[in-house]
């Protein structure tokens, strides 16, 4: 049976389609008291006893209620999108996982990081569960999982339902779809009973890219955001802001929010903005933007009559990554993806930001 009410990653790129709320996204720190235990009181995620241990039952409190762990998962099972490259990173091999939707360049329903990664662990024939347009339960349940990981998807609370009658499920904090590559290491981890391992994997993932973004001085402290033009109709876009993952990783790279986008959030917790071709002076601090498109995308940018004027647009200080290509899928970060592409994403910023005068 499959539930046609899931939502995809691919609706959440086609921002202009979204009917999600603009609520707050995921708590940033890791190890929120409100959001996970071990044992049967509420406490903080790390504990000054022993670390190296871990105690059952785990009780990770989240959007749609609470997962409780008895016990350690031998079977971990991940939905909708990266949180299988957690687990995969950890050297654990779900026993299924969500075809990607975005950016994979075959029929295998894997994006190259993924399965290098699999490869790496000697995995030849993973199970992946074709619930693209909608959770496949019983193909779930047919994998027998102990544990299923969701803290990034969009699940409903129908299917949380469902899939709870299966194994515990991990879903999002608070809003879907918007939790930061951080989140996703911190609560999935914590699920497979290796919350230590999660979080050495954060700390190499921060130096990974910090040393990364050292090797391009000329993007520090550069005003840029993260935004989506149609070129087919550009009387309106969107801007990410600095609470979606995309927004939150330019600014991981040493980059900074222009201020003039921040006077537009009228809610400071909303992952986007919508804005008209009227507000372009809104993008009058930018000096680089970053969005999907293809090799059109500047051209018409540039040709449009308000548009055009914006200094960073006029100037051709636009990175455009190619739409639905593994680049452009790693947009919303994962720990896997962000090594894959890091090199190839400084690099076409850092193309751009020599050209700024």
């Amino acid at each position: 049976m499959k539930s046609k009410r899931h939502f995809s990653f691919l609706t959440l790129l086609l921002i202009s389609i979204l009917s999600l709320a603009l609520a707050a996204c995921s708590d940033k720190e890791t190890g929120s008291e409100d959001s996970a235990s071990t044992g049967s009181e509420t406490t903080d995620t790390t504990t000054e006893a022993d670390e190296s241990a871990t105690e059952y039952p785990i009780v990770i409190k989240h959007a749609l209620g609470e997962a409780v762990i008895e016990e350690k998962p031998e079977r971990v099972a991940t939905i909708a999108w990266s949180n299988h490259d957690v687990a995969l990173a950890l050297g654990v091999v779900p026993v299924g996982f969500s075809a990607a939707n975005y950016g994979v360049q075959d029929e295998t329903g894997i994006l190259p990081w993924t399965a290098e990664k699999l490869k790496e662990l000697g995995e030849e024939n993973p199970n992946v569960y074709q619930d693209t347009d909608g959770l496949d339960f019983e193909a779930i349940a047919d994998s027998n999982p102990d544990v299923i990981l969701a803290t990034y998807s969009g699940i409903t609370q129908e299917d949380y339902d469902t899939l709870s009658q299966i194994a515990p499920v991990v879903a999002y904090q608070e809003t879907p779809w918007v939790a930061t590559w951080r989140d996703q290491i911190t609560y999935n981890s914590m699920a497979m009973g290796m919350e230590k391992e999660g979080q050495q994997l954060i700390a190499d993932t921060e130096k990974l890219i910090q040393d990364k973004a050292n090797e391009h001085p000329e993007i520090k402290g550069k005003k840029a955001a993260f935004g989506m033009f149609n070129a087919a109709d550009l009387s309106k876009f969107y801007i990410y802001t600095p609470e979606d993952p995309r927004g939150e990783f330019l600014e991981e790279l040493g980059m900074e929010y222009p201020e003039s986008l921040k006077e537009q959030t009228g809610d400071a917790e909303s992952f986007y903005i919508e804005l008209s071709a009227e507000n372009a002076d809104a993008l009058s601090d930018a000096e680089i933007f970053v969005t999907y498109g293809d090799e059109n995308t500047l051209k018409a940018l540039q040709a449009d009559p308000i548009l055009g004027t914006v200094p960073a647009i006029k100037n051709g200080a636009v990175v455009v990554i190619e739409d639905n290509t593994p680049l452009a899928a790693a947009g919303t970060p994962s720990s896997l993806s962000i090594e894959y592409t890091i090199d190839d994403y400084l690099t076409l910023i850092s193309d751009v930001a020599k050209k700024l005068k």
